[in-house]
């Protein structure tokens, strides 16, 4: 390592020692014959101080300094008086004395100061997210998720769950919003689809025999933009097998509990409230209701249930999914499904927090017959179906066990711990409300050459 010690790290038990430090010059003050800086990194602020008589050299070379220079230097750690203490640093009981200074890297004027308290333009720190990322409050929501991934992979690894991961070039089985399509080379006018989650994948993972898997999955969405959407996003996946509704509750309320507890100090108070779809209509007109005002536990938690399974399409004139069509309907509803559509409830649930649906589930159709009169319903025949979901139903005809899952948006969840209005807040590289990226210039133009080798060409407006 180059550094004995992070910015963060030095307090007056290290007085006296000598250290290496490297990072960026936060903040430089020229007092003549004392040069202070403000050296940064992840970890921390350390005041470094260039005396003439401790490193003539030392002290020459940092009046070249300048904002965001990357430099390592060697100093003494030296008490501060007590009335010099900083108490708002973690390192304000000392200073470093710098001695040797090497310069590794200089750096161009940012184009806005490295501090938390500036209003910004989103453009502007999107096309230089690397310096918008050095800002504490933006590092800090970043790296939160990292300690998310950490609370949940201990979590359910310790329930005998199994991270798996599903791909990323899958087949498109248009439904919903609009899947990205990447054109196939090898396969000329033909496609793959960035998958809008795993869903079919983890179905069949249940069909193996893997009875509880989970991935945190990068999903696609080709859809209008808002402050909670992205066209990538990522969503803790999940499902079990030989499971009920209650098992999923049970599962989530522990989770989500332990989570708030690890990353915000707060306890929960499950179970959560389980409020029928009809019953939020009629009571909140909203199948996402704010209940932080009626329950006075900052984030209000609540199970929607009881959904209708299937909706009308008066355009289309035929009846369709309410979520997807492998949710199970109500097993007191299966009787009567084709004589009264409108009355059938699904096994499905959805999580919502604070007014905002978290994340959503079902129990999912394992048989093969069932499955079959739930197709015939919403007008999806034998030959569509099978075109768009055989190796699925192929997979069904091998013996599928009950089974059901939950998925719920990371982004989401992390603007909501971290108290921002927008998911691109906490996302290292968001695209903008255009789906445009500022750093990279994405998406872009390609050449002729790589049109022609896909055998695409564009058409002229």
């Amino acid at each position: 390592m180059l550094r004995t010690h992070t910015c963060g790290q030095l307090n007056k038990n290290d007085a006296g020692k000598e250290v290496i430090l490297c990072g960026w010059v936060a903040v430089r003050r020229d007092h003549g014959k004392l040069i202070f800086i403000d050296l940064r990194d992840r970890y921390g602020i350390t005041q470094v101080v260039f005396i003439p008589k401790e490193s003539g050299a030392a002290h020459t070379k940092a009046q070249e300094l300048r904002s965001e220079f990357v430099v390592k230097l060697k100093g003494k750690v030296n008490a501060r008086p007590a009335g010099n203490v900083n108490p708002k640093l973690a390192t304000g009981e000392i200073e470093l004395i710098g001695l040797e200074l090497e310069i590794l890297n200089p750096s161009l004027t940012p184009p806005f100061e490295i501090e938390d308290t500036l209003e910004i333009a989103e453009e502007t720190r999107l096309k230089y997210r690397y310096l918008d990322l050095r800002r504490k409050t933006v590092f800090d929501n970043v790296t939160l998720r990292s300690k998310l991934y950490a609370v949940v992979r201990n979590f359910l690894n310790g329930k005998d769950f199994i991270e798996c991961e599903t791909p990323i070039l899958t087949k498109s089985t248009p439904e919903g919003a609009r899947d990205y399509l990447v054109p196939s080379r090898l396969n000329p006018g033909e496609f793959f689809a960035l998958p809008q989650s795993p869903q079919l994948f983890k179905q069949i993972f249940m069909v193996s025999g893997i009875d509880k898997y989970y991935q945190i999955a990068k999903c696609f969405r080709d859809e209008d933009l808002r402050a909670d959407r992205q066209p990538e996003f990522t969503q803790l996946d999940l499902e079990m097998s030989f499971v009920s509704e209650e098992d999923i509750y049970g599962l989530f309320e522990e989770m989500m509990s332990l989570i708030f507890k690890e990353l915000k100090g707060i306890e929960l108070k499950t179970p959560f409230p389980r409020i029928p779809y009809q019953e939020a209509m009629d009571k909140y007109n909203s199948d996402k209701p704010d209940l932080r005002k009626e329950f006075n536990t900052d984030f209000a938690f609540a199970w929607i249930i009881d959904f209708p399974l299937l909706k009308f399409n008066a355009e289309e004139n035929r009846w369709e999914s309410e979520h997807h069509p492998f949710t199970a309907p109500a097993e007191a509803d299966i009787e009567t499904m084709e004589t009264a559509p409108d009355k059938v409830k699904s096994r499905s649930y959805d999580l919502v927090l604070n007014g905002l649906e978290l994340g959503s589930g079902s129990i999912r159709i394992h048989s093969q017959v069932l499955q079959e009169r739930i197709f015939k319903m919403i007008g999806i025949e034998k030959e569509e179906a099978e075109k768009r979901f055989g190796f699925l139903l192929e997979a069904f005809r091998y013996g599928a066990p009950p089974h059901g899952g939950f998925a719920f948006g990371v982004d989401r969840l992390l603007s909501l711990l971290s108290g921002q209005s927008s998911i691109r807040e906490v996302i290292a590289f968001p695209k903008t409300s255009s789906a445009g990226c500022p750093l990279t210039n994405a998406p872009s133009d390609v050449s002729e050459k790589q049109l022609k080798e896909l055998n695409i060409s564009i058409r002229k407006k």
